[in-house]
Parts: structure tokens; sequence; C-alpha cells
């Protein structure tokens, strides 16, 4: 049986760690067996792509440099960790995925979505996440969490309004895609959050059997 491959999205500061750590205990209450991986990241090459990305430097990365080495990482990581897993029954839960690339780099940076539509192509082929729960807040909250929780990364040193952009773009991707996508507040309280995510979860198991 093929596994199912569940992202997790959202801007700065949403929760994403604790509430993947939340869907893991989650995995195991059901006996699933699963492989939790990030982007960008996720390999041992991948990772020091992600360390490229994410660590302010004297040269600025254009944005197409930026596109390219995501969807590299992205490259490595389905074909040592993603698809392998996948192929082998086991669940994966990415800490982001493309939807990540639209939102960041479409919607962010402004580029052509049908230059990332290529690239996704290219790369991912008809492979696609069976469940997205993208975490939404108000920018300035989260990115007031982030900073609290560390020092600011190379894309976390962006203005505000690159952030709304990149809130608007997970938004309009729910909308495109409402069977794929679940949006959860993540303004609640983090047991309300969780309540959330848990109701998405058994729906989408529930649904999994049905078809299998």
């Amino acid at each position: 049986m093929h596994g199912k491959f569940i992202t997790i999205e959202g801007t700065e500061g949403v929760g994403k760690t604790t509430n993947i750590e939340f869907i893991q205990g989650w995995l195991l209450e059901h006996d699933i067996d699963f492989v939790a991986t990030r982007e960008p990241g996720g390999t041992p090459l991948a990772e020091q792509i992600r360390q490229l990305l994410l660590t302010p430097g004297n040269e600025k990365i254009c944005d197409s440099a930026e596109l390219l080495l995501m969807f590299a990482g992205r490259a490595q990581h389905l074909n040592q960790v993603i698809e392998p897993s996948l192929g082998a029954g086991k669940w994966v839960i990415c800490d982001r995925f493309t939807d990540a690339t639209y939102a960041y780099q479409g919607a962010g940076r402004g580029m052509d979505s049908s230059l990332i539509k290529h690239l996704e192509h290219l790369v991912q082929g008809a492979l696609r996440p069976d469940l997205t729960l993208i975490l939404d807040i108000p920018v300035e909250i989260g990115l007031k969490r982030a900073s609290d929780r560390s020092a600011p990364d190379r894309f976390e040193q962006e203005q505000v309004e690159f952030f709304e952009r990149v809130r608007q773009g997970y938004l309009d991707t729910a909308k495109e895609d409402p069977q794929r996508c679940a949006v959860i507040d993540a303004s609640q309280s983090l047991e309300k959050v969780q309540l959330d995510i848990k109701s998405v979860l058994e729906a989408f198991l529930v649904k999994t059997k049905v078809v299998a």
C-alpha cells in the first residue's frame, strides 16, 4: 500500500514545530508508520541548501537563484526520502513543501506562478500532498512569536508587507484546492488548534480507509 503524504504550511511563528509533534503523537496512537521531515532540507545535501537559503549573508540571493535552490533541495528530498518512504507504505509528514514555494517565491517575491508550476512538474511529476494543513495567523502576531523564539533568518528579515503577501498566497491556495487544504486558525489557544488539527486528521483517516 502506498503511504500518505501530509504537509504542514504557514508563515513565520504559526507553531508548526509544536503542532507537528502533536501530529506525530496522533500517528503513533493510530499505529501508523511515518517519517517526519522538512523543507528546505530533509537530506544531508538538502540541509546544506537550507543553510544557503536561510543564513543571512553579504551577497544577495537573486529571486531566480532562490527558486532554483528550493527545487534543487526538493528534488534530492523527493528522491532520497519522500518517494521511497511513500513507496514503502509509510506516511510522510513534511514541514512545508511546494505550497510554500508558491506562497514565498510566488506571492511573496512576485515570481511568475507558471514558472513555479513548470519546475513543480519537472521535479515532482504527478506527486502532490494528500492533505495539507495551513496554519494561519495574523502576520504581526506570527512575527512577534518568531522574534521571541530566535534570531531572524534571511526570510524572517523581510518586511511585514512581504509576509502579508505570503499569507494571502497560502489562503488563495486553500481556496483553489479545498479538497486537499484545511486552514487552521493558529491564533487560538494551543488546545483549540490541536483539537481542530485532530478533527481534520480523523476525517482524513476515515476517508483514507473508505478509499482503500
